[in-house]
């Protein structure tokens, strides 16, 4: 008999503790809608505060749970700094930034194991 780390499967299962990783990322309403950015290093965990409305604030406010842009760095302070610049912005600069590797506003969060948005 094998045991739960001795099985096939067991190479699918995620780690408990999950590595923490600066990351900035971009939440959109819906494609060129209300645009929130945010800094991280628990891109999952804060995903999941933003989706069930455990945070009451602005995204929860106006329904910005779509993922359509994130970028990861080995500091945060490099993490917050690009924030930080990202939110001097005008909103046509984060637009295109957006569609340049997302011209179709695909929900990202979809890629990472999170159910698509209900666009409700």
């Amino acid at each position: 008999m094998l045991n739960l780390f001795q099985h096939p499967l067991c190479r699918t299962l995620r780690p408990m503790r999950q590595e923490r990783q600066p990351c900035v990322y971009l939440l959109a309403s819906q494609p060129r809608g209300t645009l929130y950015i945010g800094v991280t290093s628990d891109l999952i965990g804060r995903l999941w505060q933003h989706r069930s409305g455990t945070v009451e604030a602005f995204t929860g406010r106006y329904r910005v749970h779509r993922l359509v842009r994130y970028e990861l760095f080995g500091e945060m302070v490099r993490a917050i700094a690009r924030e930080k610049q990202l939110k001097r912005w005008h909103r046509q600069w984060k637009i295109n930034l957006i569609e340049s590797e997302n011209s179709d506003w695909h929900d990202l969060a979809v890629g990472l194991g999170f159910p698509p948005v209900d666009l409700r």
